[in-house]
């Protein structure tokens, strides 16, 4: 029972539609299922990622036209990487961004890495990060096909920092229950707060970490668009994924159960901070209902919707995604 690494990240767009482009036109991911949240599917779930959104690929956003921005501060997920293969990429990203007018940052050094922070059009915290020094789990392979060389192109989710009021809670659960182990830490960019820890799980490595973050000078976080709503970690298979909810029932977190997501396997539960976690299968994959060559380009649903498409799609917004 080792969880792999990072499986997906969830956040909050208020327009699908713009969401789209950026991370489409812009950042050159696939758009690799539109389909719609199951908790709720009057609003788009999307989920963009690499060639066929491998598992560490994902990054997925619910549409929730009418939210207010994002309020950032403690027992959050305050900043998503993406890993992209070397220095170099970090310099191509870099020009794009000063071309399409992203906000954005100077190329820094994180943790041994270099970096690459910006924003998308909501305010959503981003950083490249470079892969030339990682040995632990491999990258995806960025789609043929995207706006963005593919040499350059983004290869998956990268290490997922978390602020927290109160660290020794999450360390708790990351390292006495989820398995993980203390990689290292490194300053506080804000003078006067402690040394953001670094974690890893499974073969460790740019996909596998998780920062956290100590704040005592920071409000509770609002969640809205341009925030995060959960973070996934990789599970090998169903059976594993049982055993993982027996070991989360067992330690008395309040927790959602086995949840058939189609696509994947679940199991949602929060650490003591308020931070909803999600440990979800590998398989079954996105290319379960649809070819491979067309992923994303019509509204799937997943078997247990199906008889209620037609009143699914009347209550969406259209949303062009052909290519």
């Amino acid at each position: 029972m080792e969880l792999k690494g990072i499986h997906h990240l969830s956040a909050i767009t208020a327009k699908a539609d713009k969401n789209f482009d950026f991370y489409t036109k812009i950042l050159g991911l696939r758009l690799v299922k539109k389909t719609v949240n199951q908790d709720d599917t009057s609003v788009y779930h999307l989920f963009y990622g690499d060639e066929k959104g491998n598992p560490g690929t994902e990054l997925t956003f619910f549409e929730i036209p009418m939210a207010g921005r994002n309020h950032d501060g403690v027992n959050s997920i305050s900043e998503t990487s993406l890993r992209v293969a070397n220095d170099q990429a970090l310099v191509y990203w870099k020009k794009r961004f000063e071309d399409f007018n992203v906000d954005h940052e100077d190329i820094s050094k994180q943790t041994g890495r270099s970096a690459l922070s910006f924003k998308d059009f909501e305010g959503q915290r981003l950083t490249l990060v470079s892969d030339e020094n990682n040995d632990g789990v491999k990258g995806g392979t960025p789609w043929e096909k995207s706006p963005v060389p593919q040499e350059y192109g983004i290869r998956g989710l990268g290490p997922i920092k978390l602020t927290v009021r109160d660290a020794q809670k999450t360390i708790n659960v990351l390292t006495e229950i989820m398995g993980f182990r203390e990689k290292g830490r490194y300053p506080s960019s804000v003078k006067g707060q402690p040394d953001i820890l670094v974690f890893e799980t499974g073969e460790g490595g740019t996909g596998a970490e998780i920062h956290l973050e100590e704040r005592n000078d920071l409000p509770q976080e609002r969640l809205g668009r341009g925030g995060v709503h959960h973070v996934a970690f990789r599970v090998d298979n169903e059976e594993e994924l049982r055993e993982w909810i027996t070991k989360i029932q067992a330690v008395g977190f309040h927790n959602s159960g086995y949840v058939d997501r189609f696509y994947f396997r679940s199991l949602y539960f929060r650490e003591p901070n308020g931070i909803l976690f999600e440990l979800a299968t590998d398989g079954p994959g996105f290319d379960t209902d649809e070819d491979i060559n067309h992923l994303g380009e019509t509204l799937a649903l997943p078997p247990f919707f199906e008889s209620q498409r037609e009143q699914i799609e009347a209550k969406l917004k259209p949303l062009n995604t052909r290519r």
